[in-house]
């Protein structure tokens, strides 16, 4: 039996190896953490994690040391993305409102260690990025209950930015007072539109009159900064808290299904690994001619390519009167044969055809705006 000492030198030398692979591994995560950064990619990414736990374990046939083998690669995959954080400090993410806004709270969710820049109207958030200003910019595409967000999708069929993320926030909309006031008080209402529009019915119900404002965070910070017990503002709890605002009454939106689905747009287009996970999802933009079947051609060559048409939505093109172009977005990983294959062919029925953005979605719930 080797003498302990002998035994000490040759962990000592697994140690220098494991110091050298340590520096090798945490230059590698850099440059993810630099490929994050200009695509507007989250640090952490659950799925990815399971996936390296999932094959490495395979790599260990010992069942004791997997016990042990699996915590010390969770302790490996948090180094890395403390890393990746420090790395991204820097990282300066555009949304659209003050703290409280929706954009503010799923920025700080899929951007914790960002700093966070606001904006008065989503052009001038969606132009920052896009001249360089930030990183990245944090739109709303759609509410489930009051519908599309048009000036956003028209930026994204006409700009240069691409989608690489996707959040749905469910939406707890609540009546914010001054300390002191109380719903029975209230007379006035101020909001977002859309806000309004996903809380009419108690609006209507309660005689309030309404005021429309930029965002609805603004207006909770306009009703604080008022002072009258008689003005109340529709916006989230969060926005109470910040600003030192009282909760009249939680969840006065219509519907308690509510939710708003925020994209990521960055400069560079993220392509996701040439392998079918179930969790990938793209959005495709493209006019087609007007004429009889033509829209029916691109989703019959979608559907023959076996990927699922999640939605699809039509705007006017500003430029070109009773003229459309169409915004779909697919279920599956379009960074394969199939996907390949499905813009070749949609691109010789198109007149024009742009892979808007490829990512997986995040769920944030909780009485957010």
């Amino acid at each position: 039996m080797k003498e302990l000492e002998e035994i000490r030198k040759g962990i000592g030398a697994v140690d220098e190896k494991l110091a050298r692979l340590f520096v090798e591994r945490m230059e590698l995560v850099g440059q993810v953490a630099a490929y994050k950064k200009a695509n507007g990619l989250p640090v952490k990414d659950a799925s990815r994690e399971a996936m390296v736990l999932d094959r490495n374990i395979r790599l260990v046939d010992d069942p004791v040391m997997q016990e042990y083998y699996v915590p010390f690669m969770k302790d490996v995959m948090s180094c890395a993305c403390a890393y990746e954080e420090r790395l991204m400090n820097e990282m300066k993410v555009a949304y659209c409102g003050v703290p409280g806004a929706f954009a503010h709270i799923a920025a700080k969710r899929l951007y914790p260690s960002a700093r966070l820049v606001a904006f008065q109207d989503f052009e001038s958030a969606y132009r920052a990025c896009e001249n360089g200003e930030t990183d990245a910019a944090i739109l709303p595409l759609e509410n489930s209950f009051a519908g599309d967000v048009g000036s956003v999708m028209d930026m994204a069929f006409s700009g240069s930015l691409y989608i690489n993320r996707m959040i749905d926030v469910e939406i707890s909309q609540n009546l914010l007072g001054i300390k002191g006031a109380s719903k029975e008080g209230v007379r006035k209402v101020v909001s977002h539109p859309q806000a309004l529009a996903q809380c009419v019915r108690y609006v209507r119900e309660s005689g309030y009159d309404v005021v429309e404002m930029s965002n609805t965070a603004a207006a909770a910070k306009y009703v604080a900064e008022l002072g009258d017990p008689s003005v109340a503002a529709i916006a989230s709890a969060e926005a109470a808290d910040i600003y030192r605002l009282e909760v009249l009454e939680r969840r006065v939106n219509t519907s308690s299904g509510n939710t708003t689905r925020f994209a990521t747009f960055s400069r560079t287009r993220n392509m996701p690994a040439g392998r079918g996970r179930m969790d990938e999802y793209f959005v495709l933009v493209f006019t087609v001619a007007n004429e009889a079947g033509s829209l029916a051609k691109t989703l019959n060559i979608i559907g023959s390519h076996g990927f699922n048409m999640c939605n699809l939505h039509s705007r006017p093109m500003k430029e070109l009167m009773w003229n459309y172009y169409f915004f779909v977005e697919l279920e599956g990983n379009v960074n394969t044969p199939d996907g390949e294959d499905l813009l070749v062919q949609l691109g010789s029925v198109c007149e024009k055809l742009k892979l808007l953005g490829t990512y997986k979605r995040d769920n944030y719930s909780g009485e957010e705006e």
